[in-house]
């Protein structure tokens, strides 16, 4: 009657879970601690966006002709989730309150449309757009997008970064000054004091997290007075995202782009042969190759084994330890299509949008984690065409079980949001704690995702003054024979799930569902069963009158009330004198793994078996219930 506790731990690495002893009140104070953690971050981002809707923004001019425009010009459809987070950026922008949007949707799933036609709209009403990105390859191909987008318009578009000169760079400050430049695109150096923007009305944020703490504190600064659209890759978890949408303005897009393919994933051992052919069948038509290596120091030797297997294709190789100026030149070349294939480290992972590379070959695949070979495979089949991802490991090497099961997953969940499913472990943790920050992570870890999300939901309800309903957990203890046979549901895991489903019975109708899927599935529900559901059934008409517990003995039966149960005196007292052998008790029971006094229904009746005794339990709940519903 208590498997709806039981929940499959989301919390990071699993390995470092740490339990806690039962009885020990460790649990409690771990909980204590995180449910105090959640409601700071509530209680905080409540009094951040209280002080940001006092202050009066600029209000954006509805959409113009020029607007339709660009927009008819896209050459894909617009999926649902898309238009939507474009009517709520719109309504944000055209209202007088200071925007601050958080838009999060998986790789590829066309965020950057979305702000492309809100740095549009600003640039129509003759105020200034910045768009910040962390890395100066992701700066260029945002140039490039925004350029060709915006061609035929009246829009200046200028990249600051450190591919520009000293001279070149002091020209584009002096023309941001002058107000020449309409949209800029760059990295941290658009935070320098010597940028300083004629009328700034919109600030674009890609990957926030990917900042620095002083950046972090200098675009704070920036986001005071101007409208902030702020861009994740990082997939949302809907229950979280349910959770903070009420203090933070969220738009998701959870759909993925038409004519999209999934990837073709195979695993399989390390073959020359089949790497050879793979390459060739990629340049075949015209396309490129991403061949992950993530050994930095052999990578130079590994290289040149490569370029003798395959001598037709151009090889490059790029890593993080490379300077930076030679890292970016390799990636740029590859961008423009000098080389065929990129030899690289993980360095790809984030961010990098080329649709001519649609082959991934990855070395020694078995040593990545799950959430990292998602977010891999997720930069190639970024265009219309097909994608192929060959995960590979080294010959006659027994893969540890861990290894295996990953591989596994990852072959089998193919199809598009499947992060949302597959590592949903990993992508939910890492998600929720860039998007909460390190500390609320690092709690979320300790209790699992779906407690931390029950806690922060609590919280936020608390913050916004709205009335929180205590939640009970009545302990039931009733001697009776209440399971699900193994002859009725002979599976092991349909038990359990039938487990679930009777101990989340919330009220008859529910429990009338149940009885009805149970003899759709089933056939005729055993005595034993349906005891299962009469105490189901017991415990949340009991939590809801604020009873916390009920024991059922020989000639005896206990109800304790919590010290939240609403009834009135006159009416508890007319229940009692209504039953036979029903007496009112004081007494300390344990709660939170403290003591306390608590009011107890004693109601003894002579020769009753502890059948009996249920059903007299039963009546009495159910006579409390009426006083109560009589109340309301």
């Amino acid at each position: 009657d208590q498997l709806d506790r039981v929940q499959k731990y989301i919390g990071g690495d699993e390995s470092k879970a740490k339990l806690s002893r039962l009885g020990s009140g460790e649990w409690q104070r771990t909980v204590a601690k995180t449910r105090e953690s959640a409601r700071k971050l509530a209680f905080d981002l409540v009094k951040l966006y209280g002080e940001r809707s006092r202050i009066k923004g600029y209000a954006f001019s509805p959409d113009t002709p020029w607007q339709a425009k660009l927009e008819s010009s896209f050459p894909h459809t617009e999926t649902a989730d898309q238009l939507t987070s474009i009517a709520e950026i719109k309504a944000d922008m055209e209202s007088d309150r200071i925007m601050d949007r958080l838009l999060c949707g998986d790789v590829g799933y066309g965020k950057t449309e979305v702000a492309l036609r809100a740095a549009f709209k600003c640039a129509m009403d003759g105020k200034q757009c910045a768009v910040l990105v962390p890395t100066t390859i992701l700066a260029q191909q945002h140039f490039n997008t925004f350029s060709a987008r915006f061609a035929g318009f009246p829009i200046n578009v200028d990249l600051l970064s450190r591919f520009r000169t000293p001279h070149e760079q002091e020209l584009i400050r002096e023309r941001l000054k002058k107000g020449d430049i309409d949209v800029i695109i760059g990295t941290h150096s658009l935070l320098a004091k010597s940028v300083k923007f004629r009328d700034l009305g919109l600030l674009i944020i890609d990957e926030e997290q990917r900042f620095g703490v002083n950046h972090k504190e200098q675009i704070k600064e920036l986001k005071r007075s101007v409208d902030v659209l702020t861009l994740t890759a990082t997939p949302i978890p809907r229950t979280l995202h349910m959770s903070l949408s009420g203090i933070r303005d969220m738009s998701v897009i959870e759909t993925p782009p038409e004519a999209r393919y999934p990837v073709q994933t195979f695993v399989s051992e390390y073959n020359e042969q089949m790497v050879r052919e793979a390459i060739l069948k990629e340049l075949a038509r015209g396309g490129q190759v991403y061949f992950l290596y993530n050994s930095v120091k052999t990578m130079d030797l590994f290289c040149a084994s490569l370029r003798e297997l395959v001598p037709e294709a151009r090889i490059a190789y790029a890593h993080g330890q490379m300077s930076e100026r030679k890292l970016e030149s390799t990636m740029l070349d590859f961008l423009d299509g000098k080389y065929d294939v990129l030899l690289c480290s993980t360095i790809i992972e984030n961010g990098l949008d080329i649709s001519n590379v649609n082959t991934m070959i990855v070395y020694d695949a078995d040593t990545l984690g799950l959430a990292q070979l998602y977010q891999l495979r997720g930069r190639v089949g970024r265009g219309a065409r097909l994608g192929y991802a060959y995960l590979t490991f080294r010959r006659n090497k027994v893969l540890s079980e861990v290894a295996d099961k990953r591989l596994t997953a990852i072959k089998e969940f193919t199809q598009f949001g499947a992060g949302f499913k597959i590592a949903m472990r990993d992508l939910e943790i890492r998600g929720a704690g860039d998007i909460l920050g390190a500390e609320q992570s690092g709690h979320m870890a300790q209790v699992g995702y779906e407690l931390y999300c029950k806690l922060i939901n609590q919280a936020v309800s608390e913050a916004k003054n709205e009335p929180v309903k205590q939640e009970l957990d009545a302990v039931m203890e009733i001697p009776l024979d209440a399971h699900i046979p193994p002859a009725y549901i002979p599976r092991e895991q349909g038990r359990i799930s039938m487990y679930k489903r009777i101990a989340a019975i919330c009220d008859l109708d529910s429990m009338r569902d149940v009885q009805d899927e149970l003899i759709d599935r089933y056939g005729d529900i055993p005595r034993p069963v349906q005891t299962l559901l009469d105490i189901s059934l017991l415990k949340a008409e009991a939590e809801s009158v604020g009873i916390s517990g009920i024991t059922v003995k020989q000639e005896e039966a206990r109800i304790v009330f919590s010290p939240y149960a609403g009834i009135s005196p006159e009416k508890f007292f007319a229940v009692v004198n209504s039953m036979p052998g029903a007496q009112v008790l004081n007494k300390e029971v344990k709660d939170m793994g403290k003591a306390r006094q608590a009011t107890v229904l004693q109601i003894r009746q002579r020769k009753k078996s502890p059948e009996d005794m249920f059903l007299t339990a039963k009546d009495a709940v159910n006579e409390l219930k009426r006083c109560v519903e009589e109340a309301i």
